[in-house]
C-alpha cells in the first residue's frame, strides 16, 4: 500500500534538507532529488520500526504556501 507524505525542503550550506512534518523525520542531500530520495529511505526505515499505532495512522493533509506582505 502506497502512502503519500509531505516534504518541506530547505536550502542549507550548499545542500538541501528534506523534512516530513508529520513524523518529524528529516534527511539531507546535495541536490533536491538526493534529499528527497534520502527522506524516502529514512521514512521507510522509520515506518519499519514504528509501532502498529503509528503505522496504521493516516497522515493529515499538509499544505505549504507563502504570503507576501
Amino acid at each position: 500500500m502506497s502512502r503519500i507524505f509531505s516534504a518541506i525542503l530547505t536550502e542549507e550550506d550548499g545542500g538541501f534538507v528534506a523534512l516530513n512534518p508529520d513524523t518529524d523525520v528529516a534527511s539531507q542531500g546535495d541536490t533536491i532529488d538526493e534529499a528527497l530520495a534520502n527522506l524516502k529511505e529514512a521514512l521507510e526505515l522509520y515506518l519499519e520500526e514504528a509501532s502498529d499505532v503509528v503505522r496504521s495512522a493516516t497522515p493529515h493533509a499538509t499544505f505549504l504556501t507563502t504570503v507576501t506582505i
